[in-house]
């Protein structure tokens, strides 16, 4: 059995077209997705007559010559079937190879993410799973459809090196254990909802209040040997010297001891649920109001070592500020400057990488993280995918972009609330000053683009008073009807994010 074979019994059969880059052989079955026009891509599965693997997987069958020909949907038995098949469809740990999170909200953007991973040289390590507690709620989906959509768009590109699935933002066992009943890899914990950012401005005797009433139990800890391990010498970090005294020590406790504690208390319950499986974990904090200080990253790093918690990356909050699908803003001589001495850090009490979370959009900070940390870096990113895909609507059906368009602006004041943004509805363009022709380049106007990025929740769930889909329909048959378009927007719009961390892997393999 060959690719011709396969491909002329299904050209054979109404309105359907074989994705090439999909079909595999195992044995004496074929695996690939074929697709009639206008719809979604179905499985295919071709194998002799009487196979038992033809159990396993649910859809309609003709007999052809000795062959059974088997479509299903994209159902979670058939993923689920599949990865039983085919072991590379599954994810993996991926350690400290320079990777990237690259966050599909829609389920859609895979093959786009993959090609772009390609075409920067096929050495960084992708995580194409990933989607937060809080994104899953606000979009309606499940750790289950984010796990089997990223599935689908490796299939169908053929992808067959190793890749992740990041159970994002993780604030309770609960959400790790439906995050581990489905198979994801990588594990984010996110403690920020118990960092004391008012430690920060707090005075010394309050600092001392907080202090004591740390809960030195769940630290495993006492205040005089905590103090003892950090006040009786500096601690050094390649070059740089980390001095606490005492109340850079009382900030740093106060600030984030609880959630060193939290994520302590997460990592356990990992151990216990993940027994038996591969797994790795990042700790988060870059959700905080002020910066991670060098001594607090020290603090964090020593802490949660000291309690038994092993992680892969860990996200500190850097200078600047990294606001949602935008570049950075702030200094990058002072950024960099600043990550040097986390990278310094990470690797003394690691090595372990570090994370840019936000990391959409983020063009000038690339370059002197992949310097500063050799490559040992995660660039995390969401949203900027979803901006994708309102350019291809842009261009393919400019009245429902223009729908939504006026839509977020009148949502943009209610949704911003969970986001560290700066856009101004003053400063973004008026829907009616723009003709279709110019409804692409909301995309690259500061304010219109954060505005349309931080509403993507109410866009895809909002109902009519009817109970019908107010955009959800109208926008994914758009990208479904086009999947190239989107995917070629996506490739080009990730090339840009993906180059300098490649270059860094390139030039270790001597490509």
């Amino acid at each position: 059995m060959d690719d011709i074979s396969v491909t002329s019994v299904v050209t054979k059969l109404p309105g359907l077209h074989i994705l090439e880059t999909s079909v595999v052989h195992d044995q004496e079955t074929v695996y690939f997705l074929a697709r009639a026009d206008n719809e979604q891509a179905q499985l295919g599965v071709y194998a002799l007559s009487g196979s038992s693997i033809l159990a396993n997987f649910q859809g309609t069958t003709q007999e052809i010559d000795g062959y059974t020909l088997l479509l299903g949907s994209r159902s979670p038995e058939n993923a689920a079937a599949l990865r039983n098949q085919l072991a590379w469809l599954k994810p993996t740990v991926l350690g400290l190879r320079t990777s990237v999170g690259l966050g599909d909200r829609l389920g859609l953007a895979t093959p786009g993410h993959l090609r772009a991973v390609r075409a920067a040289g096929d050495h960084l390590a992708p995580i194409p799973a990933q989607q937060s507690i809080r994104e899953m709620k606000r979009t309606g989906r499940t750790p289950q459809q984010v796990m089997d959509d990223a599935m689908w768009g490796v299939f169908a590109e053929g992808w067959r090196s190793s890749f992740g699935a990041d159970a994002d933002h993780l604030k309770t066992p609960a959400d790790i254990d439906s995050c581990m009943a489905v198979g994801y890899t990588f594990y984010t914990f996110d403690p920020g909802e118990h960092v004391d950012s008012a430690a920060d401005e707090l005075a010394l005797s309050e600092l001392r209040a907080r202090w004591e009433a740390l809960p030195w139990d769940r630290l495993e800890d006492s205040a005089a040997t905590l103090s003892a391990r950090y006040l009786s010498h500096p601690i050094q970090c390649e070059e740089y010297t980390i001095r606490f005294d005492e109340p850079a020590l009382l900030r740093a406790a106060v600030k984030y001891g609880r959630a060193v504690a939290h994520a302590a208390f997460m990592y356990r319950h990992l151990e216990q649920v993940g027994a038996g499986r591969e797994w790795e974990v990042e700790v988060s904090v870059d959700e905080t109001e002020t910066p991670t200080t060098h001594a607090e990253h020290v603090y964090i790093a020593s802490e949660l070592r000291r309690l038994g918690v092993r992680w892969v990356s860990l996200a500190p909050r850097y200078i600047g500020h990294f606001e949602k699908g935008v570049d950075y803003i702030g200094d990058i001589q002072a950024f960099e400057a600043d990550i040097a001495v986390h990278a310094a850090i990470a690797r003394t009490f690691g090595p372990y990488k570090l994370s840019l979370h936000s990391g959409s959009d983020k063009f000038s900070v690339y370059e002197p993280a992949v310097r500063q940390t050799r490559g040992v870096v995660h660039l995390k990113t969401a949203g900027t995918s979803y901006l994708e895909a309102l350019r291809t609507i842009a261009t393919l059906d400019p009245e429902l972009m223009r729908e939504i368009y006026v839509f977020s602006r009148e949502q943009y004041e209610v949704d911003k609330a969970s986001y560290h943004v700066s856009a101004q509805l003053s400063r973004a363009p008026e829907p009616s000053s723009l003709t279709n022709a110019e409804l692409p380049t909301l995309l690259e106007q500061f304010d219109a683009r954060e505005i349309l990025h931080v509403t993507f929740g109410s866009v895809l769930t909002r109902r009519t008073a009817d109970g019908h889909w107010l955009f959800y329909d109208r926008f994914m048959k758009v990208l479904r009807t086009h999947p190239e378009a989107y995917a070629e927007d996506l490739e080009r719009h990730f090339l840009r994010h993906l180059r300098p961390f490649a270059a860094w892997e390139n030039s270790k393999s001597g490509a």
